[in-house]
């Protein structure tokens, strides 16, 4: 189904809202994908905060043009799903995830901070820990001295009182 101008232009500026927001867009092609499978994806994708598009290539080309997004708009040939996010890993993460068990979602290539990204670094984006465990691990990192030091302490009280207890006895 054709889209007149004024369909068109709705499709490209919400397209760059979109961009303008992300900061990641990962580009898959879809060919053979089952009607079900395409709504777990887009499902998986809702849950994650990524927005997932069916577009005409040459919408999506006007839609990121001007932005960090434009890169790839030489990748933009075919029949390709666009995912954008705005946590760095998310769209990465749900499109590298679910072409693992799905071989009709191929994935094309990506961008992330202005950069564009082949198969092997979207693939490598989306094995990046998540945020909330980045910063676990980084609280993790800053208490361990702290811990360290109150169990050697610990450890020293409980040897002086042993000690202590030792001299009570033999007097």
């Amino acid at each position: 189904m054709s889209l007149n101008r004024s369909e068109k232009e709705v499709v490209i500026s919400s397209v760059t809202d979109l961009a303008a927001k992300a900061q990641t867009l990962v580009m898959a092609e879809y060919r053979g994908i089952t009607v079900a499978d395409m709504t777990n994806l887009r499902e998986k994708a809702r849950s994650s905060g990524v927005k997932l598009s069916v577009l005409k290539n040459t919408l999506a080309r006007r839609a990121v043009a001007g932005s960090s997004f434009e890169v790839v708009s030489d990748m933009m040939t075919g029949p390709l799903i666009y995912s954008f996010s705005e946590d760095a890993v998310a769209a990465a993460r749900v499109v590298a995830d679910f072409a693992k068990t799905n071989a009709n979602l191929v994935i094309r290539g990506g961008v992330y901070g202005g950069k564009a990204l082949d198969i092997d670094g979207v693939k490598q984006l989306a094995s990046i820990p998540s945020k909330e465990v980045l910063l676990a691990q980084l609280l993790g990192l800053m208490q361990s001295p702290i811990s360290r030091t109150a169990r050697v302490l610990s450890a020293l009280v409980v040897q002086r009182s042993v000690g202590a207890t030792k001299e009570v006895a033999a007097a």
